[in-house]
């Protein structure tokens, strides 16, 4: 069975304000129907005039994919009516979009993967539903968000890698600072269209809508490819149709078949003078770009001496990205950086703010490498910082976590694990090198594991071996 997967993904921008109009595109956390006006409403004679930035922010998503930016492109109305589309109709690009083709590359299971871009284009967002036990209640601050939509061609083969293009997608989005990205708050969503054949050629594609989470664009074309799979082994027919997807029970619920789809009537937006991206305008935003997801991983291993596994989880996210250098500089050791923000920060990080200061982890790495402190107890104050806000190195100052290196202290250690153990010393003379191991093990319990291990170990044989 051959199975084919093409999508369709929305991407809110991160502007100001909205495509069209001047009202505050940050609605999330507004109160319902508080970020609107008569242009995003829609009211009779009320004219829209197009955001520059979201232009400019589309076009540094073109550029980075690849895509042919078209010099001249139009805007159209798409007719239908929804409860929560005011106007009746959709502001978006059909038969001019503003960028054509394109790729994005990505590796899945160590091996590099491709996807082509079929267009590019913008659009204004609709507003949203809430559905409550007595009935549905519209809020309009989301109209006239702007939006991107990247349609990919046909070249995804599985329900995985559909996940990890979106992935891909996403960092790349975050890191050229076009939009958050964040798919809980539907920043970032994707209509996915799947078929199945058993001969190699496209077979019947289905339409699963408003997938708005890695896993549910994983889990229902997953479905769906086994329900198609399924359907032609036993000979059947797979219709044309469009599914949603229930997260919390895990199954594909139809919405329509394509019969029963509207006829849009676009139409070119009266309202609107074509788009025109000058060559200078263009020049311009690529001037302006930010360094590129890969071109960050390839400097990582180039400058840092990171593993190719190490660099690609640092960028996965540019925040993560950002603060692993900023403790690689505070520490001077980015390999060191590395280990910690990998090893120690990442399973504290929850928000969007690192749980503590790249400075402060910088002087606990640095106090770590000069052997003031042990990295067990390092990893013991970073916890305690972590909780209560206070600096590691206070908190090893306070509770005495600093290395004992004295060397009096520490042979007068050695001495009593050597008198207190002699099946340990015994073992060690007769050619068990391991038995040193443990004899370290219990002087740095005596410590309260403040002990120098390098240096106790050193002594412990000096000891053994002058025995």
């Amino acid at each position: 069975m051959h199975t084919v997967i093409g999508l369709e993904i929305h991407v809110q921008l991160r502007t100001r304000t909205k495509l069209f109009c001047s009202c505050n595109a940050d609605y999330f956390a507004a109160p319902p129907n508080t970020l609107t006006c008569p242009v995003c409403l829609g009211m009779p004679g009320a004219l829209p005039v197009l955001n520059e930035r979201a232009v400019e922010l589309a076009l540094r998503v073109a550029l980075a994919l690849g895509a042919k930016v078209q010099e001249t492109s139009r805007f159209d109305r798409k007719n239908y009516f929804y409860p929560d589309l005011p106007k009746g109709y959709q502001i978006t690009q059909r038969e001019f979009p503003l960028a054509l083709g394109g790729e994005l590359s990505f590796r899945m299971d160590g091996e590099r993967r491709s996807v082509r871009i079929h267009e590019m284009h913008l659009e204004e967002d609709a507003g949203k539903l809430i559905h409550t036990d007595e009935g549905a209640l519209v809020d309009m601050n989301r109209c006239g968000v702007p939006l991107v939509e990247i349609v990919t061609e046909p070249d995804i083969r599985s329900p995985k890698e559909a996940r990890e293009f979106l992935r891909a997608l996403r960092t790349l989005l975050r890191h050229l600072g076009v939009s958050n990205a964040d798919m809980e708050k539907g920043e970032l969503r994707c209509d996915a269209n799947i078929s199945v054949s058993a001969d190699g050629e496209l077979g019947t594609k289905t339409e699963i809508k408003n997938l708005n989470s890695f896993r549910a664009v994983e889990r229902a074309l997953a479905a769906e490819e086994k329900r198609q799979r399924e359907l032609l082994g036993r000979g059947g027919p797979v219709e044309q149709v469009t599914f949603g997807w229930d997260e919390h029970t895990g199954t594909l619920v139809l919405q329509r078949s394509k019969e029963e789809a509207h006829d849009y009537r676009y139409f070119p937006e009266p309202d609107l003078v074509p788009l025109v991206v000058t060559p200078d305008w263009l020049a311009r935003v690529r001037e302006e770009m930010p360094e590129l997801p890969w071109e960050r991983e390839e400097r990582f291993m180039r400058e840092y001496g990171l593993s190719r596994k190490d660099a690609t989880i640092l960028i996965e996210e540019p925040a993560r990205a950002d603060y692993f250098e900023e403790v690689a500089r505070a520490c001077g050791s980015p390999r060191e950086a590395a280990s910690w923000v990998l090893s120690e920060i990442l399973r504290y990080w929850r928000d969007e703010e690192p749980p503590i200061g790249a400075e402060a982890l910088g002087r606990l790495i640095t106090a770590v490498k000069s052997g003031k402190i042990s990295r067990t107890n390092a990893k013991e104050a970073l916890e305690e910082a972590i909780s209560s806000g206070q600096d590691p190195l206070e908190i090893v100052e306070e509770r005495g976590l600093s290395l004992l290196s004295d060397e009096g202290e520490l042979r007068r250690l050695a001495e009593e694990v050597v008198a207190e153990n002699p099946k340990a010393v015994e073992d060690f003379r007769a050619g068990k090198k391991g038995a040193i191991g443990f004899l370290v093990g219990q002087a740095m319990r005596k410590s309260g594991g403040r002990a120098d291990a390098k240096k106790l170990s050193q002594i412990l044989l000096e000891l053994l071996g002058s025995s």
